[in-house]
């Protein structure tokens, strides 16, 4: 194999393709990067059986070939280099040489014999979506994830497609997180769950253009994404998700509008009397025209107000501090509305198209 590579492209594709690499492995083979030029293309590909990557680079080929490096002495040696072309070859004994300006290093590899390359699919059943939005979706769910993987099911994202709208749920047993947009045409019913893993590194590849688009391919134990020069293969979560229609309700008592931004940075200011290990809630009272936020602790208490409109019932309620920040946070609205029935019911943040929908417990505490 002998190829020429501009370094910042190479540096690009290995950055990308380090996502599918498991940071220790009892099969060392997963711990590399395969090379792979052939066809008048450079593949760069990883693979940690659950994720796999593949991404294709510009550059000039002078020879095919195939051959697995380890990933963390590769990306290291490529990131140092000199800012040039970089030549890589590889001799019959799988030793790659590489050159860059005045730098010359030359590291043992492997056969790719061994290497698990990504499965064939068949792609029929499929969506197509703008990776601004994608993007967008995981942001503003993927917070809600459980990482407990004894309850498989929650460490994972349902995606579910109806006519030609996407709904995309995560929970993780004490907040939901609930999503809709709608898509540029009809599609089949679709119903998978994403793990949360694959989910998070997507959303650091796409580049969050608007006009370009990312291809989801389904099968019943795979999803694909294809997008730019890339493609990411994941297996799915089995199991059936949970019935979260039975737990959205229409009904309130309360419903308060109020300033996102002001309700975020008060409630932020109230974590700052919360040591790591504290779980202390912060306590918000609602009253006519005004929103009351309380935090008492080991190291202190503080008590704030913003403006608020209010419809219903005076209510006095308890919250994880850091489960409302994480939704506040990914809610571009200026303006929020929440709606309770009760102190010991969930609480609901959502719009009026209810294109998001973030279900938050209560949490007792001692008035």
């Amino acid at each position: 194999m002998n190829i020429l590579c501009d370094k910042s492209k190479l540096i690009e594709g290995i950055n990308i393709v380090l996502k599918a690499v498991p940071g220790k492995s009892t099969m060392a083979i997963l711990e590399c990067i395969v090379i792979d030029v052939k066809e008048n293309t450079i593949k760069l590909i990883a693979n940690d059986l659950q994720l796999g990557i593949e991404t294709t680079i510009e550059g000039n080929i002078i020879e095919e070939g195939s051959v697995a490096v380890n990933a963390k002495i590769f990306s290291d040696i490529i990131r140092k280099l000199p800012s040039d072309d970089v030549k890589i070859t590889v001799d019959e004994n799988y030793t790659i040489f590489i050159e860059c300006g005045k730098a010359k290093f030359n590291i043992a590899a492997k056969s790719t014999e061994e290497f698990p390359f990504l499965p064939s699919i068949i792609k029929d059943n499929n969506i197509q979506i703008s990776q601004f939005t994608l993007k967008d979706i995981i942001r503003q769910t993927v917070f809600s994830i459980s990482d407990n993987e004894n309850t498989k099911v929650m460490t994972g994202e349902l995606f579910e497609v109806n006519g030609s709208t996407l709904k995309v749920v995560s929970l993780d047993g004490h907040r939901i997180s609930i999503r809709k947009v709608d898509l540029k045409k009809e599609y089949e019913k679709i119903s998978v769950i994403i793990p949360g893993k694959t989910l998070i590194e997507i959303s650091k590849i796409l580049n969050g253009g608007l006009d370009d688009e990312v291809n989801i391919f389904f099968t019943d134990k795979h999803v694909l994404f294809e997008f730019d020069n890339t493609v990411v293969l994941s297996r799915l979560i089995e199991g059936e998700y949970y019935k979260i229609d039975k737990m959205l309700s229409t009904d309130y008592e309360t419903k308060i509008t109020v300033n996102k931004k002001e309700m975020l940075e008060c409630i932020d200011r109230t974590t700052l009397l919360l040591k790591e290990s504290d779980k202390k809630p912060v306590i918000i009272d609602i009253k006519d025209n005004s929103m009351g936020f309380a935090m008492n602790s080991s190291v202190g208490s503080m008590a704030e107000e913003i403006d608020a409109e209010k419809e219903g019932k005076d209510i006095l309620i308890g919250f994880n501090p850091r489960f409302l920040i994480d939704a506040l946070r990914v809610i571009d609205e200026e303006e929020i509305t929440l709606y309770m029935i009760n102190p010991k019911a969930p609480c609901f943040i959502r719009d009026k198209d209810e294109t998001y929908i973030y279900l938050i417990l209560p949490v007792n505490f001692n008035a």
